[in-house]
């Protein structure tokens, strides 16, 4: 979609079917564009068809506090967490646990 704007005023021109031919007029002040042939506009993204994501699971974890919470698979008595905000803004924080286990590393979340 092409937006033309007024060169005195600066306000959003508005199309206006006329007998003597198409349009765009200001609504503020006299000024008029005659539509002389179509208007054709086409724009193509010529980045990256999509962005590939890589994803550290390790590095997440890095520089994490620890908790006094116990591990549902090996029972270790610490876990690291970190808060991460999933749904949408007005949801509270889900809370992500890792073990301090590092040979269970078993993660999990609290909603």
């Amino acid at each position: 979609m092409v937006l033309w704007f007024c060169t005195c005023c600066g306000n959003l021109l508005k199309f206006v079917q006329h007998p003597e031919g198409n349009r765009f007029a200001c609504p503020t002040c006299p000024y008029i564009y005659k539509i002389k042939k179509p208007i054709r506009r086409r724009t193509y993204f010529e980045g990256p068809a999509r962005e590939t994501v890589i994803v550290d699971t390790e590095s997440k974890w890095m520089g994490v506090d620890s908790t006094d919470e116990r591990c549902p698979k090996c029972s270790h008595p610490r876990a690291f967490f970190r808060q991460v905000q999933i749904r949408s803004g007005d949801e509270p924080m889900t809370q992500i646990y890792r073990c301090c286990n590092h040979e269970c590393a078993h993660t999990w979340r609290i909603d």
